[in-house]
């Protein structure tokens, strides 16, 4: 219940009423059996008119009181639901965006947002039976079995019980068993709606490859096997509604069988057995919420089941206790001896020691799968180290707070996600407190003003889904004006080029110089081209550095870079 704290009072009030509500509504048979008895007895003239006349008004009230107290209730207790419900996403939200960049490479978006769902449903679910059922509903029990006892026979008590313990018994085994089925058809929702959002998310690969069906019929399998788990589940449920119906009926039935005959016996007034009926009725009604409050809680922990463990993960990358912020003077960066693999099959980079000094701009370089990018994601501390360390002005980046280091450095990244939102809105989401002015500036240094000025509703221009309304450039400009209105003193180009055509590659680059200008830049490059100008390049070769220095200086050398060159020079213009 945390996610309640802070509403207490209102649960309380809330409790309150729903017990008087109780009260009221047990009190109804008693009144009825005296009504009736009044009705059924040979009195006065006075006696006939003021005795039923106040019963019933009595009736009316008690009617009313459990009503009124009910809404009451329910009133109340809305901001309590309300906001757990608000807790529990913004929770969920918290942990998802603290766990570590593997965690998000590995999950279906579509099943947790379907598995949050069904979580905001359980908690609500989880506050309103619970807490707000169970115990009026052992007070209604207790208030019945008092009465029964007091006023009747020990035999009245005794079917009563039995009743209650049969019916309990077969809701919780009936219960039980349905869960699995409930289990089934869960995790099948959660596989089609991931597979779904899956296949929208990637909308154009769909098209491209003309597998639009291929789509449909996977969404299919997976929609047809939640369809027969789902049936599964409905026939479980109809058939525990069932034997409690027969449950119900064949106790109802045995306790006015024993009322009847008291009432020939002369045993019982006709009004005792009506209030024995109504209080059969009024235990089972309470007893079928009781039923309904297991079965709910038995879901609500099948459904919250993979947001708990997602609520108690512990995140890959934490700060050390007590973590200061990491200052930045300089923005001097050095490598010692670094180490790292994404798993133990494969070492990605072998004992790694470069320097990068204040204000230089420093090209990372080498073929496909040597790790350039492995080096920008460790500098952003998206990964721990297996070994050694990374420092910027001498302070080791493992033992500052992440907040303070990504503060410190601006990423342009290969592929640019925008937010499906406008395009003033993606870029100062760098920096929210960027005026015109900024904004502006940033537009004419990454070389994107004329296109923002061509566009008819201008900055307000909404960017569509991941960005998809903007081409391959206008994406990496925004990404670039993003990085400038950041202002930071390290920038990272992680192969800001590399998917772009030879004239959107000469423009990018063009920006990425000016942008480099008076910060410590790291450009990661699959184009050689784009890094001529660099103070220094570092080539990598299967996670070591084979070569590094200026452009001229390894031509000269004749190594790999100089292959690397000359295998690039030699590709057909675009």
């Amino acid at each position: 219940m945390q996610f309640a704290r802070g509403y207490a009072s209102r649960a309380i009030w809330a409790l309150v009423f729903l017990v008087l509500a109780k009260l009221a509504t047990v009190a109804v048979p008693i009144l009825m059996k005296s009504l009736i008895d009044q009705l059924d007895a040979e009195n006065t003239q006075t006696s006939w008119l003021l005795a039923p006349v106040g019963l019933v008004a009595t009736y009316g009230l008690l009617r009313a009181a459990s009503s009124v107290f009910n809404e009451l209730k329910s009133t109340i207790f809305i901001r309590v639901r309300m906001q757990a419900m608000l807790a529990l996403s913004l929770a969920v939200l918290d942990k998802m965006h603290a766990l570590s960049l593997r965690w998000h490479l590995e999950r279906r978006t579509g099943g947790i947002s379907k598995d949050l769902d069904r979580a905001n449903t359980s908690l609500s679910n989880l506050l309103n039976y619970m807490v707000f059922t169970i115990l009026p509903t052992l007070v209604e029990l207790g208030l019945v079995f008092a009465v029964l006892l007091i006023s009747f026979d020990l035999s009245y008590s005794a079917v009563a019980l039995g009743s209650i313990i049969v019916y309990t018994i077969f809701t919780f085994s009936i219960s039980n068993w349905r869960i699995g089925h409930r289990h089934e058809m869960n995790r099948y929702e959660s596989e089609a709606n991931g597979r779904a959002v899956d296949s929208l998310i990637n909308f154009e690969t769909v098209k491209y490859f003309n597998n639009e069906q291929t789509e449909v019929d996977a969404y299919r399998e997976r929609l047809s096997n939640w369809t027969l788990a789902a049936e599964r589940t409905y026939v479980s449920m109809s058939i525990l509604n069932g034997g409690q119906a027969l449950i119900v009926t064949a106790s109802v039935m045995l306790m006015l069988w024993l009322a009847t005959s008291g009432v020939i016996n002369g045993e019982l007034t006709l009004g005792e057995l009506v209030m024995i009926n109504a209080m059969m009725l009024q235990l089972f009604i309470p007893l079928n919420f009781l039923g309904t409050t297991y079965r709910m809680l038995k879901y609500a922990v099948t459904d919250m089941r993979r947001v708990i463990t997602l609520l108690d993960t512990t995140p890959e990358v934490q700060d050390v206790d007590n973590a200061p912020e990491l200052a930045v003077k300089n923005g001097e960066i050095r490598f010692e001896n670094v180490e790292f693999a994404y798993n133990e099959d494969r070492q990605i980079l072998k004992g790694l020691s470069f320097d990068i000094g204040a204000g230089q701009k420093v090209a990372i370089v080498g073929p496909s799968g040597s790790g350039k990018s492995t080096m920008a994601k460790l500098l952003y501390r998206f990964y721990d180290l297996q070994s050694g360390q990374i420092c910027i002005d001498g302070q080791d980046i493992s033992k500052v707070t992440q907040a303070s280091l990504r503060r410190v450095i601006s990423v342009v990244p290969q592929d640019t996600v925008l937010f499906n939102d406008t395009l003033r809105y993606n870029l100062i989401y760098a920096n929210a407190e960027a005026d015109d002015a900024a904004i502006a500036a940033a537009l004419e240094t990454a070389d994107l003003s004329r296109f923002v000025a061509q566009l008819d509703e201008g900055l307000e221009t909404v960017v569509g889904e991941r960005g998809l309304k903007l081409s391959g450039g206008e994406k990496q400009r925004v990404a670039i004006a993003r990085a400038i209105l950041k202002n930071a003193p390290i920038v990272v180009f992680d192969e800001a080029t590399s998917s772009l055509d030879t004239a959107s590659e000469r423009s990018i680059t063009s920006a990425i110089n000016r942008v480099s200008k008076d910060v410590t830049s790291v450009v990661i490059a699959h184009r050689l081209s784009t890094v001529v100008d660099a103070d220094k390049i570092i080539v990598l070769k299967q996670g070591e550095i084979v070569e590094q220095g200026t452009h001229q200086s390894l031509l000269q050398s004749e190594g790999v870079y100089h292959q690397l060159w000359q295998l690039q020079v030699d590709e057909p213009a675009d």
